[in-house]
C-alpha cells in the first residue's frame, strides 16, 4: 500500500466500502498486486494480457470485445476459479476495460455467495465510470447490462499510465462518460477543466489525466453516496444519455459505436429535447453540445427511417420504466436533471434522419 496513493473510500451499496487508490506506474501498481500472492483469480482480456511478460497463476483470459460479455463467458470465468481451487476467502482482480471489470465483479458477487474483489481499469472508460459504483452485468438477449447485481469491488487501483497506449476511439469513447460527469457535477470545476485543459488530455497528460479522472469519480461518487442501491431517483441520473445511447449501441449490435460515443450521442439528444420542452436551459445546453462536438463526437449522426422499429424495441428494453413507460434523464442545467418519460413523436424527431 506504501507505493499506492489513498483517493478516498466510499460507502455504496449495502453498506459496502470501495477504497480507490492511484499508482504513480506501473511498477507501483504490480508491486501492490503482488502483495496477495496465490489466493487469487486473474481475469484480463487479450489487450491486458499482453501488458505481464509473464502472467500471474490462476488466470483466465477473455476474447477483448462487448461481444464476450455474455453468460457463456461468465461460466467460463467461474469454472477457472473452481479448477484453480478458489476458496470463499479467495479474491478476484479484474484487470481490463468495462467488460473484464463488469463480468469480473458479477463473477465474484457469485462464486460462493460473494469473495474478496479488486479491479484494476485499464480503460479511461471504465476508470471514469464504470469502476465504480458496483453495478455488474452481462448482455442477454441482445440487450446491454440485462442481467446483473450491486457488488462494489473493496478496492480501485487506477494508474494512468495504462491509458498511454489505448487507442484513440476507446479514449474517446472513455471522454464521453467524463464530459457527461462534467455536465452532472454539482459545480463547474470539471467542466472547466474539460474546456481549458482540452489540448493536454487529448495529449494524455500523465497528470491533467489523474485530476481529470478523479473530479469524474467525486462527480459519481457524489451521486452514489446519496443513492448507493438506485431507489430514490437521484443515482438514475448518472444515466445521462444512456437511453437513447443503450438504444443505439443495440442497434448497432455493439459494433462501430463506442459506448461513450453512444453516450455523447444519447447525451445531445436529451439536452434537445429539455430544451425543446422548455425545461433546459438553452444557453447551457448549446454549450454542453459544444463541449461535446469539440472532442470529437458526430453529435449530429441519426438512424434511417427503418431503423426506427428495431431502435424502439431497444428503448422500451431500457431498465428505467415506470408504469411501463421509458424514462428519460432531461438535462436541465449545471448539475441538475428530471426524470420523465417522452413523447414517441419528439423521440422520432430527434432520432431519425430528415424526419
Amino acid at each position: 500500500m506504501e507505493s499506492m496513493k489513498t483517493l478516498w473510500t466510499s460507502t455504496l451499496a449495502y453498506g459496502k466500502k470501495t477504497t480507490l487508490f492511484l499508482a504513480d506506474n506501473l511498477k507501483d501498481l504490480s508491486s501492490h498486486l503482488g502483495e496477495y500472492g496465490r489466493n487469487v483469480i486473474w481475469v484480463f482480456d487479450t489487450n491486458t494480457s499482453n501488458m505481464f511478460k509473464q502472467m500471474p497463476p490462476n488466470n483466465y483470459v477473455l476474447e477483448s470485445g462487448e461481444a464476450n460479455k455474455n453468460m457463456t463467458y461468465l461460466l467460463r470465468i467461474i469454472q477457472a476459479a473452481s479448477e484453480d481451487g478458489m476458496a470463499r476467502d479467495s479474491r478476484f482482480i479484474g484487470f481490463g476495460g468495462g467488460v473484464v471489470c463488469d463480468m469480473t465483479s458479477l463473477a465474484s458477487s457469485l462464486y460462493m455467495r460473494g469473495t474478496a474483489l479488486t479491479l484494476v481499469p485499464t480503460t479511461l472508460l471504465c476508470m471514469g465510470d464504470a469502476c465504480l459504483g458496483g453495478k455488474t452485468a452481462v448482455d442477454f438477449g441482445g440487450q446491454k447490462n440485462l442481467i446483473g447485481s450491486f457488488y462494489p469491488a473493496d478496492e480501485v487501483l487506477l494508474c494512468m499510465d495504462t491509458l498511454r497506449t489505448l487507442p484513440d476511439k476507446e479514449f474517446l469513447s472513455g471522454m464521453g462518460e467524463v464530459i457527461k460527469h462534467a455536465v452532472l457535477s454539482q459545480d463547474n470545476e470539471l467542466y472547466k477543466l474539460l474546456i481549458t485543459k482540452k489540448r493536454e488530455i487529448l495529449a494524455r497528460d500523465t497528470e491533467v489525466l489523474a485530476s481529470m479522472v478523479a473530479e469524474s469519480l467525486k462527480v459519481k461518487s457524489w451521486y452514489l453516496d446519496q443513492d448507493p442501491l438506485e431507489s430514490k431517483g437521484i443515482r438514475q441520473m448518472l444515466n445521462l444519455g444512456h437511453t437513447f445511447g443503450h438504444a443505439l449501441e443495440s442497434l448497432n449490435h455493439f459494433g462501430t459505436l463506442s459506448h461513450g460515443q453512444c453516450v455523447a450521442w444519447g447525451t445531445c439528444r436529451a439536452f434537445e429535447a429539455g430544451t425543446e420542452m422548455g425545461v433546459a436551459d438553452k444557453q447551457y445546453a448549446t454549450g454542453a453540445i459544444k463541449l461535446f462536438k469539440s472532442y470529437g463526437y458526430d453529435i449530429d449522426y441519426r438512424i434511417g427511417r427503418g431503423d426506427w422499429m428495431e431502435y424502439s424495441g431497444h428503448l422500451m428494453m431500457d431498465k428505467k420504466k415506470v408504469g411501463g413507460q421509458v424514462q428519460f434523464v432531461i438535462p436541465t442545467g449545471q448539475g441538475t436533471c428530471r426524470l420523465m418519460p417522452l413523447d414517441t413523436a419528439l423521440v422520432q424527431r430527434l432520432v431519425i434522419a430528415h424526419y
